[in-house]
């Protein structure tokens, strides 16, 4: 294990990271908020902390290993976590403990987007817009960020790409070289944040809604400028567009990488990861406005409208609202739920399971049915035209089985904090799935949490965003055996 090169790094990504500091700074002067001094402080701090790990290591190079790129992001993102606690905890009028702090800025970089805060339309515009700067820059850009510019440092990245990149398949690179690949997913995720915010302007929303929208939009996020969400706007056409954006941002970035340079849509039509996502999406749709409208819930279009964003928002786990789902009749609340715990494509800025993982149990599940009456058959699993190795699977089935043990884990361990079930069960997927909003005490916040629950979340939305596995392989002995 190379640990002064992995504090060089730390030192390198945290001096990085005390300049996202620096633009809510600008905008608590701007609005004359008050909360400049907190986030002044949080750059002195967060940059000196950089510094001091920078310094005494800066001549140190040498190649990073796969376990060297594991405990990088894992501490990369306990870290800064940690750092973008600060204006939280040194803005006055917030009052917040160092629980809560911690709580929300893991929130915002893990792209949950739960809350332990609310009255938000009373909260300083530098504050707002922060939260939503964290959900951004924890989509996607962070990483991607890094993986393109330590390379100019002399430090090797694909290692934390392979860390960081959600799903199956790790070692698939866009480009030949893994900093061309991070400037490619670097670019269509601005270009896509770009035209959210311009379409939400265009919308109705003022330019300060519009362009923090955008970053909880594209980063999968669900944090919002209003307690209400989108709600708050009584705007069909806003609806829509996030929807449509929602949906665009849960799909595999590679994909729209390839149709972007190749100018065609042809990529996206063989992906059998997206068909399923979309017929998903398509059919769930359907039953939720079905079941409203029959119920009387709503009148038909609003019904067809709110069901179909509720739909896409807790499906991509993205935890925008504009209603409150978890009143909503009949079986709805647990079916859009068990939605965000298949959750987006591989490759996204979405959370859950990936849906990727789930089409691959359920054609090994096929095969296992035709394995009883073919005993002897070789019955391949196939993604399109493409053999699935036997590794991949191997590797779904751990996720998975580990996923399971995780969440039950964490359920028994709330429950000891004197939840409820229903409270208690969703908390745990909305942290693990990265989705934000549950059901029962933490519908709209999570503020009246005992404290012990807020750390054990804290670790779900850990977990979640790390994809289980890179946290989890930290907790082995021969992880730290030369």
């Amino acid at each position: 294990m190379h640990f002064r090169v992995i504090f060089r790094i730390l030192g390198i990504l945290l001096m990085l990271f005390s300049l996202t500091l620096l633009p809510p700074a600008g905008l608590a002067l701007l609005f004359q908020d008050g909360a400049w001094p907190a986030f002044l402080s949080a750059f002195l701090i967060t940059i000196f902390c950089g510094l001091a790990c920078w310094l005494p290591t800066h001549n140190d190079k040498a190649d990073l290993r796969t376990r060297d790129g594991f405990l990088i992001v894992t501490l990369f993102w306990t870290v800064l976590g940690l750092f973008g606690s600060i204006p939280f905890l040194m803005s006055e009028g917030m009052q917040m403990t160092f629980t809560d702090a911690l709580f929300e800025s893991i929130s915002g970089l893990t792209t949950t987007g739960a809350t332990v805060l609310s009255g938000l339309d009373d909260l300083p515009k530098s504050i707002l817009y922060y939260r939503q700067q964290l959900q951004w820059l924890g989509g996607m850009g962070i990483v991607a960020i890094a993986v393109a510019i330590l390379p100019m440092l002399g430090i090797g990245g694909m290692q934390l790409y392979k860390a960081e990149s959600p799903g199956p398949v790790k070692d698939n690179k866009l480009l030949p070289r893994v900093t061309e690949t991070a400037k490619a997913l670097l670019f269509v995720y601005v270009s896509l944040t770009v035209l959210c915010a311009g379409a939400y302007y265009f919308a109705g929303m003022d330019a300060f809604d519009a362009i923090t929208h955008s970053y909880s939009t594209v980063a999968i996020g669900g944090f919002s400028t209003h307690d209400d969400s989108i709600g708050y706007f009584q705007n069909p056409a806003i609806e829509l567009i996030a929807v449509f954006f929602m949906i665009i941002s849960g799909i595999n970035f590679a994909l729209h990488f390839l149709a972007l340079r190749s100018r065609s849509l042809k990529s996206y039509w063989p992906d059998t990861e997206l068909k399923f996502y979309l017929f998903l999406l398509f059919s769930i749709s359907l039953i939720t406005i079905f079941v409203l409208i029959a119920s009387g819930t709503y009148p038909v279009n609003e019904a067809i409208l709110k069901g179909l964003f509720e739909v896409v928002s807790i499906s991509t786990t993205t935890g925008f609202s504009s209603a409150d789902f978890s009143s909503w009749p009949n079986f709805l609340p647990f079916l859009l739920f068990y939605m965000a715990i298949i959750g987006s494509c591989a490759g996204s800025t979405g959370g859950g399971m990936k849906v990727i993982r789930i089409v691959l149990i359920i054609k090994q599940g096929f095969r296992e049915l035709e394995r009883l009456i073919h005993p002897n058959a070789v019955i391949p699993i196939k993604l399109g035209s493409n053999k699935v190795p036997d590794r991949v699977m191997e590797s779904v089935w751990g996720f998975f089985s580990v996923y399971v043990m995780a969440y039950m884990f964490m359920l028994l361990a709330l429950l000891a904090t004197g939840l409820d079930i229903t409270t208690a069960f969703t908390a745990v997927g909305a942290s693990i799935n990265n989705l934000g909003p549950g059901l029962g005490e933490v519908s709209e916040t999570y503020g009246n949490m005992p404290v012990s629950s807020k750390w054990v979340l804290c670790l779900g939305m850990l977990l979640g965003r790390l994809e289980v596995f890179t946290l989890l392989v930290l907790l082995t002995p021969n992880f730290w055996r030369d």
